[in-house]
């Protein structure tokens, strides 16, 4: 099995963009560094495979940011939905037969999470964490499907629902974890202050 991490080198104008206007530039490259490093402490009592697939930066720069424990690979494709479909084929073409991919603004992820979802996959064809902003924050597979990826309007609040009427115009059996929240937006700062004090 493997777990996949999507996400960006954190430069200043190159991520969490939507957050810009709210935090500026810098602020928003700040705030999406100390999620990465968040999800990542998060998960580290999970004992599976992690790979994290990113755009921007370089090689050497993500393992100066993240560590060298992890293997790296750029994401492939134009749009997030080629992405994700290249990063999960990839893996099954590596002969695994689960996988999990996972994004970084979801700061109420953990490791359990993840079991949850390999564990799932054991009964079902697709796991999906739903978002409360219409999104997913995970997406767990056993087999490459293309249909779930093609079609979706990425950053809306329509993808979990297009992504479940993919799924059931081809006949996969899906299972759910339960719904968290994503920083994407201004309104969604509030609760990024709140986990972190939690911390």
């Amino acid at each position: 099995m493997r777990l996949i991490i999507f996400t960006r080198y954190p430069e200043a104008g190159q991520v969490k963009t939507r957050l810009i206007p709210a935090l500026g530039e810098k602020g928003a490259a700040l705030l999406h560094h100390k999620m990465a490093e968040h999800t990542l402490t998060r998960l580290k009592s999970f004992k599976g495979e992690i790979e994290i697939h990113f755009t921007g930066g370089s090689h050497d720069l993500m393992k100066s940011w993240l560590g060298d424990q992890f293997r790296y690979r750029r994401q492939e494709g134009g749009c997030l939905g080629e992405k994700l479909f290249n990063s999960v084929a990839e893996a099954f073409a590596e002969s695994k037969k689960k996988v999990v991919v996972i994004g970084t603004d979801c700061p109420g992820l953990t490791a359990n999470h993840i079991e949850q979802a390999f564990r799932l996959l054991d009964h079902s064809d697709l796991v999906l964490g739903p978002a409360y902003d219409g999104g997913y924050y995970l997406v767990g597979l056993k087999k490459p499907v293309k249909e779930l990826f093609q079609d979706i309007t990425w950053s809306s609040s329509l993808v979990y629902r297009q992504t479940i009427k993919a799924a059931e115009q081809v006949n996969l059996q899906t299972a759910e974890l339960e719904k968290l929240a994503d920083i994407d937006c201004p309104a969604d700062l509030s609760y990024w202050e709140t986990v972190k004090k939690q911390l």
